[in-house]
């Protein structure tokens, strides 16, 4: 397999630990990612790291920092952050098991990995615990350290393979009853019911066939990109000017020549500012002198 492994370290049930890495079930290349552009040249927008009072700065440039009073910071550097991690950090320690439909898709934030097991150690182990949690019916809920977090997941059996989906905190998702005051009570009548329950009848699926169903909106997307680009309807960005590389002495002959340029243009005006004001200077100094002694 080809895929680069997201995360490797143990799936521990108990006193059973089964080697086990994880690869994003996330499929690169299937989203269109539109740039931004300046309206007017249609120059791209870039972002960059700014210092109010270094400017721009390089990634090796920043640490990390925890704003704990107005304009006060502690600086955490990533030995102290590596010092904090444990050797259990590499684990999905498995909590306990629940019935498979237990957890709100409310909670699923939409990372999901595929975890299969790393080398033949486990592979034996793997087999029988997504076996018996298949037959069961069963998922289970553990903790993971996941890019630098700590992270509750819900490991579902799938064909042969475990899926593992990171689950959000209660405090990351609203409270549905802070909106439940906007839906009004009231009775509904059995004939309504009845028809109702037709409708869903009839609109009923007996399963879920992902490769049933398209992303249209990225296909027309699509299809305006081609025809714009087909139709000569492009947009380019203006050119930027690069620097001339000049040799050194030639670089420092043309400076010279260009600035010995620039002053034989004004010669007058700044030899005159030179020999004239001292002697103005002299005779204003003279004449106040004989003022003082008249």
């Amino acid at each position: 397999m080809s895929a680069r492994a997201s995360w490797k370290g143990f799936l521990r049930i108990c006193l059973v630990s089964i080697p086990v890495k994880a690869y994003s079930a996330a499929a690169s290349g299937s989203k269109i990612h539109l740039n931004q552009l300046h309206r007017d040249c249609h120059s791209p927008i870039k972002y960059r790291k700014v210092c109010p009072v270094h400017g721009e700065v390089e990634g090796e440039s920043i640490v990390s920092g925890y704003h704990y009073a107005k304009g006060r910071y502690v600086v955490i550097d990533s030995d102290e952050l590596e010092k904090l991690r444990r050797e259990s950090d590499k684990v999905v320690e498995v909590e306990g098991f629940l019935p498979k439909n237990a957890v709100d898709a409310l909670y699923l934030c939409g990372k999901d990995y595929f975890l299969v097991p790393e080398g033949p150690v486990g592979q034996k182990a793997y087999r029988l615990i997504r076996e018996v949690m298949t037959e069961r019916g069963q998922s289970a809920l553990g903790k993971i350290v996941l890019t630098g977090r700590e992270q509750i997941v819900l490991l579902r059996p799938l064909g042969r393979l475990f899926v593992m989906s990171v689950l959000s905190y209660s405090g990351e998702v609203k409270d549905p009853t802070a909106f439940e005051d906007e839906v009004e009570e009231g009775a509904i009548a059995a004939p309504e019911l009845e028809l109702a329950g037709k409708l869903l009848d009839a609109a009923s699926l007996d399963t879920y066939d992902p490769a049933g169903y398209r992303n249209e909106y990225t296909e027309r997307l699509t299809e305006l990109i081609e025809a714009k680009v087909s139709g000569k309807e492009i947009v380019r960005a203006p050119a930027p000017e690069e620097p001339q590389v000049i040799e050194l002495l030639e670089a420092l002959r043309s400076s010279v020549a260009r600035t010995q340029k620039a002053q034989a243009r004004t010669p007058r005006k700044r030899t005159a500012a030179k020999k004239v004001a001292p002697s103005a200077r002299a005779k204003r100094t003279a004449s106040a002198r004989k003022r003082k002694t008249g």
